[in-house]
């Protein structure tokens, strides 16, 4: 029903009553009367609760942007979980779409991340069109355009670290105007295209049925391997010599499923370009390559990652810094620009970038030794790559795909894969454990260290219907809580004192790709009814806090007590906003839309009444 009111006066009546704490939001935390009554010359409706009341407010404020003088009683009143679909669909997809183009420029230039007050882009050495596109904008934008060397060396990155400027992505040219490949940034401070993000963002792309999109998110990334020789963690300069974690084949494929009418030429475009991938960045020998077969993360660079947050590594350091006899300031300048040698830091620093080419920055679990580990998950995505392209081959190409003078059949890459298998069974398998876990290749042990991680053979199919069924029955339940999958078990951290640091990626905390990718594995093999416990606890918490909370749908959240408070580095992004959502959060908008097509309907009904998970399955 269209109710005709003051949007204005209303907007701030509702204020006045309800926002207790003046942060322009409604929230279990506020302590006024939680009802209030809209009334116009003929009716007057009662809304009451946290939840209702902060829909009213979100609703208010959509009417004065629209320059309505009413607003839709049923959206106020929507059941939450089919709120946040909604939401997330119509508003957030759309709040976190960007362009590297002269409509879209602006938002990503003006970033906190820009270190210096002329915003800087960085065109690839290859990509002539988009130099002199940028340097026409230069004038409008205040823009410098530096054009990057033929040969990228971590030496260079290390120069241009203090300047934190964006680098360039993917060009077209429409209707004789050119314009920039959309892309979907996770949120909040991460206002740039990130690695492994961008798969799991597609996902709920392609749920929403943005194929568009999703495809331009795929472009963007072939351009980033054949202009600066990866994926990037994200496109800002410090991240120039830093990949993350592979999941491109996963999402080519995601892609060309979707399409109503296959573009297999697009598809070996595409394929083209992801064996370049796996063979350049992944399988040249003495990078992330190891001796034994199995794969690692090893980010280059110099001195001290550029991102952190100020006083990050005060804690490694201080007792160098007191040794030297200078502040811990002097000594980090110092060594940032190579005037102190100090082969400890140098060693620690390979290990911390390898924790951010991970996606796992940070974590108990890989700190200190992530280049010297053979990591389950990573090994676990180049197993997807190589019966990726085994399966697509086949099916697409009648088993054959020719690429730089070389032919490609499912033969080859199928025996890659079951290379690869034999080789995770040899040296990450723990039968007495009943687990999958990383190993470090110079002290030949494995790395017992139970996380969400392990799970990752389940996703990518390695296991065994056996060795699933044991990791199910044995390992999952250390993991599970009352909003769903903690990043590891608290077990792992039973050495860890409790003035250490808590690290995010670790328990209590809960992320979307871990959730996601456990659905998967469940659902791979047969285990039905816990992916439906899985999912309904995730959705749940969501829900609950976004109930609680004036939509807010965040970063991650502490599964033990179902909240998004939580307190660890970094804090939590997409929590600070005024009067409605944006953009909530990529990966976690994502989770929720593929969490919502797999529940079934008798658990969405009990998600919309949010019946506790406890009450459900224990």
């Amino acid at each position: 029903m269209k109710f005709k009111i003051n949007i204005n006066q209303t907007i701030q009546q509702l204020l006045d009553q309800e926002d207790t704490d003046c942060d322009k939001r409604i929230t279990v935390d506020d302590k006024g009367p939680k009802h209030f009554v809209l009334k116009n010359s003929s009716a007057e409706i009662a809304v009451e609760g946290t939840y209702f009341l902060s829909n009213l407010l979100q609703e208010l404020v959509l009417a004065k942007e629209n320059n309505q003088d009413f607003i839709e009683t049923e959206s106020v009143f929507e059941l939450p979980a089919n709120r946040i679909s909604k939401m997330i669909r119509n508003y957030f997809w759309e709040g976190l779409t960007r362009t590297l183009d002269e409509k879209g420029l602006e938002k990503l230039l003006l970033d906190s991340k820009s270190k210096t007050d002329k915003p800087i882009i960085y065109v690839p050495f290859t990509d002539d069109f988009g130099l002199q596109y940028y340097q026409k904008l230069a004038p409008k934008f205040n823009l410098k355009v530096v054009q990057l060397p033929e040969i990228i060396s971590p030496e260079y990155v290390s120069s241009i670290n203090d300047e934190g400027g964006i680098l360039a992505l993917a060009l077209k040219t429409e209707d004789q105007n050119v314009e920039g490949f959309p892309f979907v940034v996770p949120g909040a401070r991460f206002n740039e295209m990130y690695g492994w993000d961008s798969y799991f963002e597609n996902i709920g792309l392609l749920i929403d049925k943005k194929l568009d999109l999703a495809q331009s998110m795929v472009e963007n990334f072939d351009y980033q391997i054949t202009h600066y020789g990866k994926i990037l963690n994200a496109n800002r300069s410090y991240y120039l010599t830093r990949t993350q974690p592979p999941f491109y084949s996963s999402m080519i494929r995601e892609v060309f499923e979707a399409m109503p009418i296959k573009d297999t030429k697009w598809l070996h475009e595409k394929l083209e370009v992801c064996i370049k991938e796996y063979e350049t960045v992944w399988m040249e020998s003495g990078k992330r390559l190891t001796d034994n077969g199995l794969n690692r993360y090893f980010a280059q660079g110099i001195g001290l990652p550029p991102e952190t947050e100020a006083g990050h590594y005060d804690e490694i350091l201080k007792p160098i810094a007191e040794a030297a006899n200078l502040s811990i300031p002097e000594y980090e300048k110092l060594y940032y620009q190579r005037k102190i040698e100090n082969k400890t830091l140098d060693a620690y620093f390979v290990h911390d970038r390898s924790v951010r080419e991970s996606g796992h920055d940070t974590s108990y679990r890989i700190e200190g030794n992530c280049a010297d580990l053979n990591i389950v998950e990573l090994n676990a995505m180049l197993y997807k790559y190589e019966t990726d392209f085994a399966e697509l081959i086949a099916l697409q190409f009648d088993d054959k795909l020719e690429y730089n003078g070389k032919i490609y059949n499912q033969k080859y890459w199928t025996e890659k894969a079951e290379n690869r298998k034999k080789i995770m069974n040899q040296l990450l398998w723990n039968e007495q454990e009943s687990c999958f876990f990383d190993f470090d290749f110079k002290t030949k042990k494995q790395n017992i260290f139970l996380s969400a991680t392990s799970f990752f053979p389940l996703w990518a199919k390695i296991a065994t219907q056996e060795q699933a069924d044991k990791m199910i029955e044995k390992c999952l339940p250390k993991l599970i809580y009352l909003g769903g999958i903690a990043g590891c078990s608290e077990e792992a951290l039973s050495n860890i004192s409790e003035d250490q640091m808590q690290r995010q990626w670790d328990f209590p905390n809960g992320w979307a790709p871990h959730q996601i990718v456990i659905w998967q594995g469940l659902i791979n093999y047969g285990h039905l009814d816990k992916a439906q416990e899985l999912i309904y606890r995730w959705l749940w918490m969501i829900t609950k806090n976004a109930s609680d909370y004036n939509g807010t749908v965040p970063e991650k959240y502490d599964v033990v007590i179902a909240t998004h408070k939580v307190f660890a580095e970094y804090g939590n992004q997409g929590t600070d906003f005024e009067y409605i959502s944006r953009e909530g959060f990529g990966w976690m908008n994502a989770s929720f839309q593929l969490g919502l097509t797999i529940l079934n309907e008798d658990l969405k009904a009990k998600l919309n009444q949010l019946v506790n998970p406890n009450d459900l399955f224990n």
